[in-house]
C-alpha cells in the first residue's frame, strides 16, 4: 500500500468513500466486550523505533546516530527521558488524550534478521523455531472469535538500509497523519470507544546507522496501541543502548504476544492461550 492509499483509509472514515457507521457496521462482539473493531496497521519492512520514540536523554543514542539521531530542540517530549520523532506531532493530540500506549521493546526471542520469516512468526504468533500455516486470527475465526471486525492496511518502505532521514520523517508523517483522521473521524462518530489500533512490524532497525545514512535489520521496536478503551503511556522498559545483541540490536523486554494476548482479551474474551499456544500476560493498558 502506498502513501495515498494508506491516507485513503482514514479518508474513508471521514466519508469520502464511505462513512465511519457504515465502515464499522455489523461488528457486533460478544456483550461483555465493549471493543467492536480492531485496526492493524503493518509498518512493512522493519520500521526505526528507535528514531521513533527516542531515548532522549541518552547520549549513546547521539554517539550511535552521529547524523540520524533526532536533535532534541525538535522532538517532541513525552517525559524528561522519551520523545517522539516531529513527524509525530499529529498524535500529541492522542498522547495528551492518554488514548495512545507505546510500548516499548517489543519482539521475541531469537531474533530473525528476515523479513519474510520475521513477518511469519508474527502473523502465525509462533516460536522462531515453530513452523504453522494457520494465522493467529484464522485461530480466532474458527474457536467463536466472532464478531469483531477485524481490518488490516500496510505501509510499504520501512526497510531504511540508506538515506532514512527523510524517508523515515515521511513516512512517519503519513502514519501519524492517517492514524489522527482515522481518530478523529471515530471519536465523531461514537464509535472510538469501541475501537482498538495496533501498529506491527517484523522488527526493528539496529541502533548503530550505517556508512550509507541508514539502518540495518535489528530486534525489538516500539509500538502503538490506540483506542478509547487504552489507558494511555508508556509501557515496557527504555531502550538499553548498553546492552545490544551482536548485529547491533535493541534487547526485547515484551514478547510481541503479549500484545496479541492483551487484544484477545479485550476484543474476544477468550482464552488467549488456547490461541497462542502458550500463556502470555496480558498489558495492563486497556480501562476496565
Amino acid at each position: 500500500m502506498n502513501r495515498r492509499q494508506f491516507l485513503s483509509i482514514a479518508g474513508a472514515f471521514a466519508g469520502c468513500a464511505c462513512n465511519v457507521a457504515d465502515a464499522f457496521a455489523g461488528a457486533h462482539s460478544d456483550a461483555s466486550s465493549p471493543i467492536r473493531s480492531l485496526v492493524l496497521v503493518d509498518l512493512d519492512g522493519g520500521n526505526d523505533a528507535l528514531n521513533m520514540v527516542i531515548p532522549i536523554a541518552d547520549p549513546r543514542y547521539r554517539v550511535l546516530r552521529p547524523s540520524l539521531a533526532i536533535p532534541k530542540d525538535r522532538a517532541l517530549p513525552l517525559d524528561e527521558h522519551t520523545a517522539l520523532h516531529p513527524s509525530l506531532l499529529p498524535l500529541m493530540s492522542a498522547w495528551r488524550a492518554k488514548d495512545l500506549a507505546i510500548v516499548q521493546g517489543v519482539g521475541y526471542d531469537s531474533r530473525n534478521r528476515s523479513h519474510f520469516r520475521s513477518r511469519e512468526i508474527w502473523d502465525t504468533a509462533s516460536h522462531a523455531d515453530e513452523y504453522r500455516a494457520d494465522g493467529w486470527l484464522d485461530r480466532v475465526n474458527g474457536s467463536r472469535g466472532r464478531g469483531v471486525k477485524v481490518i488490516h492496511v500496510t505501509l510499504h518502505g520501512f526497510d531504511t538500509h540508506e538515506s532514512q532521514a527523510h524517508r523515515h520523517a515521511a513516512l512517519l508523517a503519513d502514519l501519524a497523519q492517517g492514524l489522527a483522521t482515522l481518530r478523529a473521524s471515530l471519536i465523531a462518530s461514537g464509535a472510538w470507544d469501541r475501537t482498538l489500533v495496533m501498529t506491527r512490524s517484523e522488527f526493528g532497525r539496529a541502533a548503530r546507522e550505517n556508512d550509507a545514512g541508514g539502518t540495518e535489520h535489528g530486534a525489538a521496536a516500539a509500538h502503538f496501541m490506540m483506542g478509547g478503551s487504552v489507558r494511555g503511556g508508556l509501557f515496557g522498559a527504555p531502550p538499553r543502548l548498553d546492552r545490544l545483541d551482536a548485529d547491533g540490536g535493541l534487547p526485547v523486554g515484551i514478547d510481541f504476544r503479549r500484545l496479541y494476548a492483551t487484544v484477545l482479551e479485550a476484543c474476544w474474551r477468550i482464552d488467549a492461550a488456547s490461541i497462542l499456544g502458550a500463556r502470555f500476560e496480558p498489558l495492563p493498558m486497556l480501562r476496565a
